[in-house]
């Protein structure tokens, strides 16, 4: 038996073409190699290769007014720092990204030399690659190494500071905090000022008050020089009480004198003394109810200005309670800064998260390149249907 020989039917094997596969990166779509894999790319190289490393120095603080629970970090973390003073704590953290905290930073270090440490990388340093050196634009590189924050359910504020050293982070950290306590309590002062302005003014309109009425009472003892018409007054009544008993003496004298011997040669002269002493005692109580130039209308003008001096005074002493009561008040709500944490010394360096930079670089290249693929692939969709 022969074996069963195949024959092969067909085009000479020289005669076959073959496809060529293309290479995998000529398949990759060109949209996705510019929305996803350069920009990867380049992150990969600024982050894994350029980027320097910075030092973050944390601090945490609190503004709260005295009247306020004592503090302590438990107290805190109940919501010391909520109601009044939320103004005061975002008062200092406008003060730390402002104008005026860079200029206290300047006074203590060389700012623009701390953003430009040997070794920073161009695209974070200050100034930056084309970048004009200014005012403005450092303050902006500043404020790309200083974040501050909040937290609304402590009521604790929380200063960040970046640097290319771990010194320089914690300096920049420390003089915002001074400058901070600074501002509230130049706040403080203002807001006690204007507190006790009123009161102030009105002890002082009660002084001067009080001082007039003591010149007028003075003027008038200098003028009709006596010091107490009122004592003059009480004399004055004695005085003419004692003539009137004097008086009754001597007409129970002349009586006793007239019923033993009526032709006695005693009497007229009883009866001169008699009619002396009444003279006398005339012309004292004269002096009393006499007429203007007596002492009745004087004593009326005298406890006028008695009772207004009086008056004046009273008024004084309530001026000044109200006085220091208002400065108790103002002082009980006073704010002040107090840290909870201090600046550390960084040892070593957060930022930047390199790999976590590089993730989220890739993760928000493949969210673009997936929408535009769905917005493309629906316009296409649409054109054809």
């Amino acid at each position: 038996m022969t074996e069963p020989k195949l024959n092969y039917v067909g085009p000479p094997p020289e005669a076959l073409t073959y496809e060529r596969r293309t290479p995998l990166w000529k398949r990759i779509p060109l949209a996705f190699l510019l929305v996803v894999v350069a920009p990867t790319a380049l992150a990969a190289v600024y982050f894994l290769l350029i980027a320097s490393p910075l030092y973050v120095s944390e601090a945490r603080f609190v503004v709260r007014s005295a009247g306020q629970t004592p503090s302590s970090l438990g107290l805190a973390l109940q919501g010391v720092g909520l109601g009044q003073t939320h103004s005061d704590a975002f008062a200092v953290h406008e003060y730390m990204t402002s104008a005026d905290g860079l200029k206290d930073l300047q006074k203590r270090i060389d700012v623009s030399s701390v953003l430009s440490r040997p070794g920073a990388d161009l695209f974070s340093r200050y100034p930056r690659i084309g970048e004009v050196p200014s005012e403005e634009g450092l303050l902006k590189a500043l404020n790309r190494f200083v974040v501050v924050g909040y937290d609304s359910s402590t009521g604790i504020s929380t200063l960040e500071v970046k640097a290319f050293r771990p010194k320089d982070a914690q300096n920049i950290a420390t003089i915002l905090l001074d400058g901070g306590e600074g501002l509230v309590n130049r706040l403080n002062e203002r807001s006690v000022n204007d507190a006790v302005r009123q009161a102030r003014l009105t002890r002082e309109n009660a002084i001067n008050n009080l001082a007039r009425a003591q010149a007028e009472l003075t003027g008038f003892r200098n003028r009709q020089a006596f010091v107490d018409p009122q004592t003059l007054v009480t004399e004055n009544a004695e005085l003419v009480g004692q003539l009137n008993a004097r008086i009754a003496e001597l007409q129970a004298e002349r009586s006793q004198v007239a019923s033993q011997t009526p032709e006695s040669p005693q009497l007229p002269a009883i009866d001169a003394r008699i009619a002396a002493y009444r003279r006398q005692a005339d012309a004292e109580r004269s002096k009393v109810t006499g007429g203007a130039a007596s002492l009745a209308p004087q004593v009326g003008v005298y406890e006028e200005l008695s009772f207004n001096r009086e008056l004046a005074t009273r008024e004084v002493a309530t001026a000044t309670t109200a006085l220091l009561a208002a400065e108790q008040e103002a002082r009980r709500q006073q704010a002040y800064l107090e840290r909870v944490v201090s600046p550390n010394l960084p040892q070593t360096a957060q930022e930047p998260r390199r790999w976590l930079s590089l993730l989220a670089v890739f993760s928000t290249a493949m969210l673009l390149y997936g929408l535009g693929w769905l917005i493309w692939a629906g316009v296409r969709e649409h054109r054809q249907g």
